[in-house]
């Protein structure tokens, strides 16, 4: 059964730790995917995109965590294309975004 409120409703109603927890969660299915399984590779590319701009959009954070947001955004972007750019890793994010994960679980 498919839950009746929109995902940008009830994204906004999510703390910023567990925004970028759940987005960490779908970079990592991400990296996990790469070059393995093109169709959950997209996927979840897709949806963490989703969650990026969902949290991007959100009026609630400043302007450093939404600069440091997009930041995080283009580092992932960059690893999606081989890290080229800046020589960004699935790794490298998991890192990061475990950070996150970390603190939700504790309840910080």
């Amino acid at each position: 059964m498919q839950d009746k409120e929109p995902l940008s409703s009830r994204w906004h109603k999510l703390s910023l730790i567990e925004q970028l927890a759940n987005i960490g969660s779908e970079v990592g299915r991400t990296g996990k995917w790469f070059e393995k399984n093109k169709e959950y590779f997209e996927g979840a590319f897709m949806r963490a995109i989703e969650l990026f701009e969902l949290t991007l959009s959100d009026a609630r954070w400043n302007y450093g965590q939404l600069k440091e947001i997009g930041r995080v955004k283009e580092v992932f972007c960059d690893a999606v294309r081989g890290g080229k750019e800046y020589k960004s890793s699935f790794e490298d994010l998991d890192k990061y975004f475990l950070l996150f994960a970390l603190r939700l679980r504790m309840g910080v």
